[in-house]
């Protein structure tokens, strides 16, 4: 049976805004306090999504959060009025509020690990939300992330939603940013690749000195656990601990994969012999061919690739095969990342062609092409199961620009995010966006009296 790998990106929010939240993350400590366009942001992202439409491939839509996020700030005793209780916080605790106004969700690589129904126990299609619980801003996304998922993928004939794990440290969970699949094709079994910064519970796994290791072993194993998934059908790596000192933050700042390819740095994984000797066994009793693309220091350094990007790209295949590799405008940018690619799509191998894009709203905040999407491979039934309203189509597309332009400011600064009329523009334009993608009531504001 005929399946798909469909992208999912997210939406960015109308509080698109740099408030270097991210320790790890170069782009977003380094570009704090500046200011944002959302509507651009906005426009960015959604120029990808038809781009990428129009060259063939199946391209979906994912809903951002409401923000400000006034119920987190109820919880650390922040009280009134919605506009109050946004004064207070603005007053007494700014930090507190523009972790609340965080429009990180856009990143929905972050939002779940999926594990297509060619893989799992049961034959369906398995979502796990992540916990994020590194950062505050982000852990306090999983429950509507979970809420939106659920009204994407309804039919449970076909899909199965898991709550996160749970919200501590021995369990940090970043989603499919550190989560990759390869198959020989999408609709058969694949081998599902799980990267990990460290373990929480023994302590013979090297660590990061300067960053924080953000995904554990124990929450890859965990939702390998949850998935129904086989032995033989998982690979687990570590993170090489140096790299994340550099500022590779997630796997996929640093490695890229689909089919049977793999992209990635040299320095990506700790003994990566080993890690790529399993994934072409496992790979090969599949019936697959794995085939690794490692990019050497020499051409391309760690910081290279952290200030471009290039990892943080879309591997997408074409009908004859071949791959077409979708990387920022900051690839291009960069002497010794643009020599390489024209080096790499000159030989003709798998990877025939590269496509640039000016994603410079969300690559200020830390996010590329890849950060932007969450992956999900679909048989036709199931595809057919998905909610049709998130499905992109040329007129869906129109309709997004018209809401973004509609309800998007062109300017966000600090000072903005503590005015209560931000959260009422937000609300107004995510109840019109619910009408729009056929969500229903997924935003608290819409089912609290």
């Amino acid at each position: 049976m005929k399946a798909h790998e469909v992208n999912f990106d997210g939406l960015v929010g109308p509080t698109h805004n740099y408030g270097g939240l991210s320790y790890g993350n170069v782009a977003s400590q380094s570009n704090s306090q500046q200011h944002s366009n959302p509507r651009e942001a906005a426009r960015q992202g959604l120029a990808k999504m038809k781009a990428l439409m129009d060259m063939g491939f199946k391209q979906g839509v994912l809903a951002p959060q409401e923000r400000p996020d006034v119920a987190a700030l109820r919880r650390l005793g922040f009280a009134g009025s919605d506009a109050e209780v946004i004064r207070r916080a603005a007053r007494e605790a700014m930090p507190l509020l523009v972790a609340s106004c965080s429009a990180s969700s856009m990143w929905v690589a972050n939002a779940a690990t999926v594990s297509p129904s060619a893989d799992t126990a049961d034959g369906r299609v398995h979502f796990t939300a992540a916990n994020l619980n590194c950062k505050y801003h982000r852990s306090i996304e999983h429950p509507t992330t979970s809420r939106v998922l659920a009204a994407m993928f309804a039919d449970a004939k076909h899909f199965v939603h898991h709550p996160a794990l749970p919200a501590v440290a021995q369990f940090g969970d970043e989603g499919a940013a550190n989560h990759t699949r390869f198959c020989r094709d999408y609709g058969e079994p694949g081998v599902e690749f799980f990267v990990y910064g460290r373990s929480a519970f023994d302590s013979r796994y090297p660590s990061p000195q300067k960053y924080p290791a953000r995904q554990t072993l124990e929450a890859s194993q965990a939702v390998a656990r949850l998935h129904g998934l086989s032995a033989d059908g998982v690979v687990y790596a570590q993170q090489n601990p140096t790299v994340i000192d550099q500022g590779v933050f997630h796997n996929d700042v640093i490695a890229v994969g689909n089919g049977q390819v793999l992209f990635h740095h040299q320095d990506a994984f700790l003994d990566s012999d080993a890690v790529l000797g399993q994934l072409q066994t496992k790979l090969a009793a599949r019936g697959g061919q794995f085939q690794a693309i490692a990019v050497p220091r020499s051409a391309v350094t760690v910081e290279d690739a952290v200030r471009s990007y290039l990892f943080n790209s879309q591997l997408l295949s074409r009908d004859d095969g071949s791959m077409v590799l979708v990387v920022p405008e900051e690839c291009r940018n960069n002497e010794r990342v643009w020599q390489y690619l024209q080096q790499l799509t000159a030989q003709q191998g798998v990877i025939q062609e590269v496509k640039v894009f000016d994603l410079k709203q969300s690559m200020r905040n830390g996010g590329g092409p890849a950060c932007l999407r969450l992956r999900v491979a679909l048989k036709e039934h199931e595809l057919a199961a998905v909610n049709p309203g998130v499905i992109l189509t040329a007129p869906l597309y129109e309709r997004l620009l018209q809401w973004v332009d509609t309800h998007y400011r062109d300017r966000l600064a600090d000072a903005d995010l503590a005015d209560p009329q931000l959260l009422d523009e937000c609300r107004t334009a995510l109840d019109e966006l619910t009408r729009i993608l056929n969500l229903g009531s997924v935003y608290p504001f819409q089912y609290q009296p």
